[in-house]
C-alpha cells in the first residue's frame, strides 16, 4: 500500500468500504443479502423520526434496492440474529458483537434518580415484573410513574428500563409502533453468546476499531473513535497498538490534516458505480466532519432549526453519485396520498444539473416503488428543482 493516497483514493476506499461501490444485486432480495451488509458496516443507526422510512431500513435499500422490510424485522426481533444497544448511539448490530458491549454496559453508573429507585426497590420490582410478566413496554408496567415532559421527559418507569437496557440486565425489541419492548436479556440473547469469555475493555475496544476500520476503509483516529463512541485519545493508542500487530496500516491522505489508517492490504478502486440516497443516519455520512472532508460536502440535520432558518430542509437525504455527493433532496412520504414529496432540490456546485436530476428522478422512482407510493411531486424549491421536476415528468 503507498504511504500517501489522494482524496479521490481515500473516497473511492470508503465508499467501497461501505459496500456502496458496486451494482445492486439483482432481486430477489434475501435475508443473507442483508446480512452481508450489515457485517461489513457493523450497524445500523435507529432512530424515530418516519418522515420517510425508519433511519435503520433506508441503508439496506441504498445498497441492495427494493427489500422486504419485514426481513430485517424477522432477523433482528423473531431469529435473534440482532440486538439493539449502544453502538455508535442505539444501533441494531449482530448478536455476535454482543460480549463487545458488554465492558461499556457494566461501566455505567445510575445517577441520582436511578439510584434513588434502587434504593426504594424500585428497580428490582421491574425486573421482577418482567420476570413474571414476559416483555413489556414502559406503559405495560404495573407502576409506570408519570413523565416529566415531551420527548425524553421519562417517567420512572422508562427511566429504569433504559438503564435497565443500557447496563445490560435487559434486552430490547420493537413493536410495529415503534414503541421499546424490554426483556430479560437471557431470554433475548443466545447462551453461546451470554457464556462466552468475557472480554477486557481493552480487548473490546480493539474488536470496535477493527470493525470501525472495516466500515470505514480509510480514517483518522477521531473517525474511528466516533463510529463506536470511543475517547479519541484512547483510539489512537490502541491503533498504534493495532499498527505494531499488523492490525492497520499507518497512511496519509492528500488535504488531511491528521494521519489516517487503513486495513493492511486494503484496495483501492480505480472507479465505482454508487449511485444512492442516503438517510441522514447513514453509516457513510453520520460522521459530519469526516462527510466534509471526504467530500468537500457541508451537512446538517435541520430537524431541531426553526422552519424560517433552515437552509435546505427538515429531512434532508444527500445523493451520492459515482465517488461524490452531488445534490441534497428534502423528502417526505405522504402515505395517505400514496405520494413522495420533493420539497427541495440542490444541486452542488460543479455538478451539471440535468445529468444529476435524470439520476436522481431514476432513484426517486425506485424509492417510491419501495414504500409503494404511487406518484412524486416535486416543487421547485432548489437550485435543482426545475431540472428535476422536469426529469420526473419525462424520464430518460
Amino acid at each position: 500500500m503507498k504511504e500517501t493516497i489522494s482524496a479521490a483514493e481515500a473516497r473511492r476506499i470508503a465508499i467501497a468500504a461501505q459496500g456502496l461501490a458496486g451494482p445492486r444485486p439483482p432481486c430477489p432480495i434475501g435475508p443473507r443479502h442483508i446480512r452481508r451488509v450489515i457485517d461489513q458496516i457493523g450497524l445500523l443507526q435507529i432512530d424515530s423520526v418516519n418522515i420517510v422510512v425508519r433511519a435503520h431500513y433506508m441503508p439496506l435499500f441504498s445498497r441492495l434496492g427494493p427489500y422486504d422490510q419485514s426481513l430485517l424485522d424477522d432477523l433482528a426481533y423473531r431469529e435473534k440474529r440482532l440486538f439493539e444497544g449502544w453502538g455508535h448511539v442505539a444501533s441494531l448490530m449482530p448478536v455476535e458483537h454482543y460480549p463487545m458491549l458488554r465492558p461499556r454496559m457494566a461501566s455505567g453508573h445510575p445517577g441520582t434518580h436511578l439510584r434513588r429507585l434502587i434504593t426504594e426497590g424500585y428497580v428490582d420490582a421491574v425486573l421482577d415484573e418482567i420476570r413474571r410478566r414476559g416483555p413489556l413496554a414502559a406503559s405495560g408496567l404495573a407502576d409506570p410513574g408519570d413523565r416529566s415532559g415531551p420527548w425524553w421527559g421519562y417517567g420512572k418507569g422508562k427511566a429504569t428500563l433504559e438503564w435497565l437496557l443500557s447496563s445490560g440486565r435487559l434486552s430490547a425489541s420493537r413493536t410495529s409502533n415503534f414503541e421499546r419492548v424490554y426483556d430479560l436479556v437471557e431470554r433475548s440473547i443466545p447462551a453461546r453468546i451470554l457464556n462466552a469469555p468475557p472480554l477486557t475493555g481493552e480487548q473490546a475496544h480493539r474488536q470496535m476499531l477493527r470493525l470501525a476500520l472495516r466500515a470505514l476503509g480509510v480514517a483518522t483516529a477521531a473517525d474511528l473513535a466516533d463510529y463506536y463512541r470511543l475517547k479519541t485519545t484512547e483510539a489512537s493508542r490502541l491503533l498504534q497498538r493495532m499498527v505494531a500487530d499488523g492490525e492497520a496500516s499507518n497512511v496519509r491522505v492528500t488535504g488531511w490534516k491528521a494521519p489516517a489508517f487503513l486495513q493492511p492490504g486494503a484496495r483501492i478502486p480505480r472507479s465505482v458505480e454508487a449511485r444512492a440516497l442516503l438517510s441522514p443516519f447513514d453509516s457513510l455520512i453520520f460522521n459530519r466532519r469526516r462527510v466534509e472532508r471526504l467530500f468537500g460536502f457541508r451537512y446538517r440535520i435541520e430537524i431541531y432549526v426553526p422552519e424560517p432558518q433552515r437552509v435546505f430542509g427538515y429531512y434532508v437525504y444527500p445523493f451520492l453519485l459515482g465517488d461524490r455527493l452531488v445534490a441534497r433532496v428534502d423528502l417526505k412520504a405522504d402515505r395517505k396520498s400514496r405520494t413522495l414529496l420533493v420539497r427541495g432540490a440542490f444541486v452542488e456546485p460543479g455538478n451539471d444539473p440535468g445529468e444529476v436530476a435524470g439520476e436522481l428522478a431514476a432513484e426517486l422512482g425506485e424509492v417510491a416503488k419501495w414504500l409503494g407510493l404511487a406518484r412524486i411531486s416535486a416543487a421547485r424549491r432548489g437550485n435543482l428543482g426545475s431540472c428535476l421536476s422536469a426529469a420526473l415528468k419525462h424520464p430518460n
